[in-house]
């Protein structure tokens, strides 16, 4: 509404100023005359003998000496004659009016009138007039009276006119305003309202595009909605971690539970003496080393995996990819003689990269093929470099896994068909590779073998 204040005042101002200079140009009008004919009276150098004895002035009479009564209104203009002592003489044989006997009462000092250049207000009878006087030569007065009632209603009639049409423009100028506030506060309405519903739980709403949008309540709808998107991001982020996290404790439970519990087993059959033969307890005894061998691993694993939770900090420097591939492939050779094992990584490839990162991430991908394949099916270990990328790939011939299975392999603890091991070796292949900025891919489908690509950024140099 500060608007509608503002035309408000303006309005006030306009017309004070308006009327101001409407009533000074008018009076200036009148007060011209008036002094036009004082003037010229002053400058004849008449008595007031001489001018009643002009019969060239007999028209006056019927002019300037109108007959006066109480329910005719006053005259527009009064002439009248005084003596010295200001009151009010016949003229042209005829005895003052009313109006002239008023004129003559209101002009207290006709002198000082005479002296003074502009005429003065004065009231005859209720009437308002401009009055001006001229002295003559024998020391008599005439007063001239013009009125000023007109000029006075002309005034009051543009004041009611000019409050009339500014009552009118303040009304519209309101009404717009409402509407256009109205139009303009419905996008951020669509805000509050969308903000409610969010606070409700439904984090999928956005505000949405108004058909009219000013450029600061856009710019705020996209700011709203991105926030909003981040917000519903990071939500789901965290109840995806949350649930995670819950799934993570179970499964390390239900691992380390497992080992424990045989454990506990053997222990109570020794404890109950139910293991008398040395071949019985040799026997357990190896079961128990087996199981305390297997809880190592998994809490090593663990260990690992929280550490790459925490971001920690790699030691980086040249590493040739290409001699981890071979070293790998030859531990492979060693464990199991009669696997074909083929490696293609000529010359070198270096790397910024942790070496003990990189050499787990190929042991790792090493021992799931060893694991999870028979012991004739070929591997293929391969690096290549394209477009400042070192791609380092572990591929077997072996029986492939469903889409379902493999949108899991990273999962933790997710083992494809319940197999053996602990589930977490691809878990930590994508925390190394994450943690040098690289990223890990998996090709694989029923029948058609399994492939495991990492991708490394290196610096732009080949060594061969």
């Amino acid at each position: 509404m500060a608007n509608v204040a503002l035309l408000a005042l303006g309005i006030v101002a306009a017309t004070a100023v308006s009327l101001m200079a409407m009533r000074h140009y008018l009076l200036g009008q009148i007060d011209s005359e008036l002094t036009k004919t004082r003037t010229s009276l002053g400058s004849s150098q008449l008595t007031l003998r001489q001018i009643d004895s002009l019969s060239v002035l007999g028209f006056v009479r019927d002019r300037l000496v109108p007959e006066y009564s109480a329910d005719r209104p006053a005259p527009d203009s009064v002439f009248t004659a005084v003596d010295r002592r200001g009151e009010a003489v016949a003229l042209f044989g005829v005895r003052p009016t009313e109006a002239q006997l008023g004129l003559a009462d209101a002009v207290t000092d006709p002198g000082a009138l005479a002296r003074d250049l502009d005429p003065r207000d004065v009231t005859v009878h209720g009437a308002a007039y401009r009055v001006t006087a001229t002295r003559l030569s024998d020391g008599s007065y005439v007063l001239l009276a013009t009125s000023t009632d007109a000029l006075h209603k002309g005034i009051a009639k543009a004041l009611r006119l000019d409050l009339a049409v500014g009552t009118l423009l303040l009304a519209l100028l309101a009404c717009l305003t409402l509407f256009s506030v109205r139009r303009r506060m419905r996008p951020l309405e669509d805000m509050v309202e969308t903000s409610s519903a969010i606070a409700e739980g439904d984090l999928t709403l956005r505000v949405p595009s108004s058909h009219h949008p000013t450029q600061e309540v856009e710019q705020l709808r996209l700011a709203l909605n991105s926030m909003l998107h981040q917000v519903e991001t990071a939500y789901r982020t965290r109840e995806r971690s949350a649930a995670q996290l819950r799934r993570f404790v179970a499964d390390a439970s239900h691992e380390l539970r497992t080992p424990l519990s045989a454990i506990r087993g053997y222990l109570q059959l020794y404890d109950q003496g139910m293991l008398r033969e040395p071949e019985e307890r040799r026997r357990a005894w190896d079961r128990m080393n087996g199981e305390v061998d297997r809880m190592g691993r998994l809490v090593d694993e663990l260990l690992t995996l929280a550490r790459l939770d925490q971001r920690p900090e790699l030691r980086l420097r040249n590493v040739d990819v290409c001699r981890l591939a071979r070293d790998a492939a030859q531990d492979l050779r060693a464990q199991q003689p009669q696997r074909p094992v083929t490696v293609e990584a000529d010359g070198s490839v270096l790397v910024r990269a942790d070496e003990s990162g990189l050499r787990q991430v190929l042991g790792n991908l090493v021992a799931n093929v060893r694991t999870h394949t028979a012991a004739d099916v070929p591997v293929r270990l391969g690096v290549r470099r394209a477009d400042g990328v070192v791609r380092v790939s572990v591929e077997d011939k072996g029986r492939g896994l469903g889409p379902e299975d493999a949108a899991r392999v990273f999962d933790r603890f997710f083992r494809a068909g319940g197999g053996a091991g602990s589930g977490l070796g691809l878990a930590i292949v994508q925390g190394v590779v994450e943690a040098h900025g690289g990223e890990v891919a998996v090709r694989t489908a029923p029948g058609e073998g399994f492939e495991v690509t990492v991708a490394l950024p290196s610096r732009p140099r080949t060594c061969a």
